[in-house]
């Protein structure tokens, strides 16, 4: 069956939304979701997805620009990592603020003072993770086949080759290119490859993990062993579309990170969840931890590998996570710092009973907000104090319209985490009416 093509289009964009597309609307009244755009721009546009009531496209001729838009850094693979550097970085702090006044509009919520989003300023290379898929194509000189780094095409399945990331610092992009020229001279193929992990921390380590898709992938072939601070081959279920560790093939060197947040030193695995910006992640638990009274015990909910309650949670915390390979690190953490710390191996819904009106409860949900039992216990318990940070206005805007029934907004601030991208950090401080 012949794949059905869209049309290109003629717009001018009206807004930037929440996903951090820019709107306008077709002449048959749809509504056009694009990327590459930005508001009062007329742009042609390729429609990527058409739905009877909306469509989605990628700007591919600017007619008329935008005084907001400047040259982005990786031309060529921008829309798959981010889009918005396209935009001058004031715009970029302006559009953040008013994503997250209208996410809370919508649920009839004004905030009590102007939205702000702070910054360092350090709009590039401020990235310390990052995953590589792999792109490979016939030498026809050669007759063998070529490897390549690749990002997947924003809004489709296909690839681009980077050779570049204006995000990362260069350490990992060395390393990547240093993995990638090994496993050529190998003669390893993408169709054997899965996908490349690399972290790097503020002491310059590299740590990274080579997915690969055949559990009798020859790990002495390609010479990996003296790349980066350490590193991992890793047979993942090529049944998955995730990178999951299956089964761990080969390890060469330190394979465990360590970083130092308020002071603090934090291990964490390679494949587990820690901030990427850490400089401004620093400044949010600073604010934070204003707002935390020491005579109270803390919960922290979603806790990862602990870097919120471990910072700032007092001499009494508990600490909630589902994720098992960040409770292991979380436990060592404790360990090491020798404080008074409770871990619990636990999805948030199902460690409710630690939701007490005696305490201060820390949040830092996923993307989705929080688990509608969540919210059901602490109306139920009423603590005195949540502390919110999310990583998405949106659902945390729900979220506080649902708690409004026994808590107002005290405070809040945005976080620009993610420079160049639509991203969004917030904090609120919701304290019981």
């Amino acid at each position: 069956m012949t794949k059905k093509s869209f049309p290109v289009v003629t717009i001018t964009l009206d807004k930037i939304v929440g996903g951090g597309q820019a709107l306008g609307t077709m002449e048959d009244g749809r509504k056009l979701f694009v990327w590459g755009g930005l508001p009062g721009e007329t742009v042609e546009v390729q429609v990527t997805k058409k739905k009877s009531n909306f469509a989605e496209g990628i700007v591919t001729n600017v007619i008329s620009a935008s005084s907001e838009r400047v040259s982005p850094r990786d031309p060529n693979s921008y829309l798959s990592t981010s889009p918005w550097q396209i935009m001058d970085f004031g715009s970029e702090q302006h559009y953040k603020a008013a994503l997250i006044e209208e996410a809370f509009e919508l649920h009839d919520i004004v905030l009590p003072d102007p939205i702000t989003v702070y910054t360092d300023g350090q709009e590039y290379h401020y990235r310390n993770k990052v995953e590589f898929s792999w792109y490979s194509t016939t030498d026809t000189a050669s007759g063998g086949d070529t490897l390549d780094l690749a990002f997947f095409r924003r809004g489709s399945k296909g690839k681009i080759i980077v050779k570049e990331c204006a995000l990362l610092p260069d350490s990992i992009v060395h390393t990547a290119h240093a993995i990638r020229d090994a496993l050529q001279a190998a003669h390893v193929t993408a169709r054997q490859l899965k996908t490349l992990l690399i972290r790097y921390n503020q002491a310059g380590d590299c740590v990274w993990q080579l997915y690969v898709k055949d559990e009798d992938f020859d790990t002495a072939a390609p010479s990996l062993e003296n790349i980066g601070s350490g590193g991992e081959i890793i047979f993942s279920n090529p049944k998955s579309p995730a990178s999951v560790i299956t089964k761990r093939l080969a390890s060469y060197g330190n394979i465990v990170l360590t970083d130092t947040i308020l002071g603090i030193s934090f291990r964490y695995a390679t494949e587990g969840f820690f901030q990427v910006n850490i400089p401004v992640y620093e400044r949010a638990l600073h604010d934070m931890k204003q707002w935390i009274d020491g005579a109270r015990p803390t919960v922290d909910l979603y806790s990862g590998v602990g870097s919120i309650g471990l910072t700032i949670g007092g001499d009494h915390t508990t600490l909630v996570e589902i994720n098992e390979h960040a409770v292991r690190e979380m436990q060592r953490n404790i360990k090491e710092l020798a404080v008074r710390a409770t871990p619990v191996l636990a999805a948030s819904e199902n460690a409710l009973d630690h939701i007490t009106g005696d305490k201060t409860i820390i949040v830092d949900p996923p993307r989705a907000g929080l688990h509608e039992a969540v919210i059901q216990r602490l109306l139920e318990t009423t603590p005195q104090r949540i502390i919110y940070l999310s990583c998405n206005p949106v659902t945390q805007a729900r979220d506080v319209a649902r708690l409004a029934e026994k808590y107002g907004v005290r405070a809040h601030q945005g976080y620009n985490f993610f420079p160049r991208t639509p991203h969004i950090e917030h904090l609120v401080i919701l304290d019981l009416k």
